[in-house]
């Protein structure tokens, strides 16, 4: 188990390092992401999303979001991408922007009963990018146990989760707590599911077909 300060240059890249090494040896690690601090493991490593499943407490009818470190990844997760999906992302992302889309049924991972769907975010913190445009697509959730209070440090996720996480990343204390908005675009019309940092009014400005759900 290691901590690395990523606030300070030289602890970062050794921190990101030991980051990539641990999620791609199908390790857990911690990191910041904008909005809280992220558990997350390889997307496509079925026992490190089982193991963070496990901590969890999920079942598989709960789905495991992902998080990537570009709209490109995106691109490759997808046999076609929605255009509602791609004008809210080219507009929102890196950010609180959450979208479902279709996977392309190729993919081998193992993400939970999602009906051949996914959610998935660019976060907007630096740390959370440089790892994930190093790792790929990963599954990311927040890094509490179930019942605890979400931590806002890396310091305060390792006293949760302790020697079940290989890395941790300390980004300083977590940045707005407000969720990010989830936006439903495998349906048609695209629908609002949750309006978290990003209104209704503010998406349809974008994208004016968008419905709220009841």
């Amino acid at each position: 188990m290691m901590s690395y300060d990523c606030r300070t240059l030289a602890e970062r890249d050794q921190g990101i390092a030991a980051a990539v090494e641990a999620v791609k040896s199908g390790q857990l690690v911690v990191f910041p992401t904008g909005t809280m601090y992220g558990l997350g493991a390889d997307a496509f490593d079925e026992d490190a999303v089982a193991e963070l499943r496990r901590l969890k407490d999920h079942g598989r009818d709960v789905a495991s979001p992902v998080m990537v470190g570009s709209q490109q990844t995106l691109d490759g997760l997808v046999l076609v991408l929605p255009q509602a999906a791609r004008e809210l992302v080219e507009a929102y992302w890196p950010g609180e922007l959450s979208v479902i889309v279709e996977h392309a049924p190729s993919l081998a991972w193992d993400i939970g009963d999602t009906d051949g769907t996914f959610l998935v975010r660019q976060p907007l913190h630096p740390v959370a990018l440089e790892l994930l445009r190093e790792t790929g697509p990963m599954v990311v959730v927040g890094a509490s146990l179930p019942g605890k209070t979400p931590p806002t440090t890396a310091d305060e996720a390792q006293e949760q989760l302790g020697s079940a996480v290989s890395v941790y990343l300390e980004g300083g204390p977590g940045g707005d707590p407000v969720p990010s908005t989830i936006v439903d675009c495998a349906e048609e019309p695209p629908m609002l599911l949750r309006a978290g940092a990003l209104s209704l009014d503010t998406l349809r400005t974008v994208v004016p077909e968008l419905v709220e759900s009841d």
